[in-house]
């Protein structure tokens, strides 16, 4: 992570937002897939968090919570990833991700919230690692529960709303939230998707998506610019 980038705010391209990112953060992978999926261009700086690199001081006047991701944007630092997304949203008009709609905009907000407050937060690495240490416990069945029972719900929500995304036909800010969460959900916690046959569909569907491929973990470099 370059202190110096750090220390101004921004970085090397004045114009284009620049996203602090961990490549293997979910909570990153949201707002790189919807900078893909809107075609923003933009900068990413590595934080490194199993480094410790999100309490740098330079870090921390971006973000006193010492999580990523964090959006530079002209004068604008914006950090948490449902906060930046509606950000994003609000600036840039191109290939919008929430419905005009009021019922789909509404499940989509839903969706994205609980993903983003009732599921991930929960299996957070530093959660589960404070989890073992305070009770010798292991901590992945736990993060397993609380994935199934999120996804048990989210299943229930969508039923009469999926197609070939979650709210229909057209991408939105629920497959923004869902696709890194399945994916950590089935490569990491192993959790068995066949219970789960709407978001199982939905996870095949966005593993063959260009801007999946392009946001996902393996294709970060440390540092690196981004033209959609």
């Amino acid at each position: 992570m370059e202190a110096d980038a750090l220390k101004s705010g921004g970085g090397s391209n004045a114009s284009n937002p620049v996203l602090y990112s961990f490549s293997q953060s979910s909570c990153s992978w949201r707002i790189r897939f919807a900078l893909c999926l809107k075609g923003i261009p933009y900068e990413c700086k590595e934080v490194d968090l199993s480094k410790g690199e999100q309490y740098s001081p330079e870090f921390e006047k971006l973000n006193p919570l010492h999580y990523v991701p964090v959006l530079v944007d002209d004068n604008v630092v914006v950090s948490d990833s449902y906060a930046i997304f509606l950000h994003l949203e609000e600036k840039y008009a191109q290939k919008p991700l929430l419905p005009v709609d009021p019922q789909l905009r509404a499940l989509n907000l839903q969706v994205a919230s609980i993903v983003h407050s009732s599921i991930q937060p929960l299996h957070m690495l530093n959660v589960l690692k404070d989890m073992e240490k305070m009770f010798g416990a292991e901590s992945k069945p736990w993060a397993q529960f609380t994935i199934d029972k999120g996804f048990s719900a989210l299943e229930k929500l969508l039923k009469d709303f999926a197609g070939t995304y979650a709210t229909g036909e057209h991408i939105y800010m629920a497959d923004v939230f869902l696709a890194p969460q399945i994916t950590q959900a089935v490569q990491r916690f192993d959790i068995d998707m066949s219970k789960f046959p709407i978001l199982s569909r939905l996870y095949e569907t966005y593993k063959a998506l260009p801007e999946f491929q392009t946001s996902s973990p393996q294709r970060q470099p440390a540092a690196c610019i981004h033209n959609p």
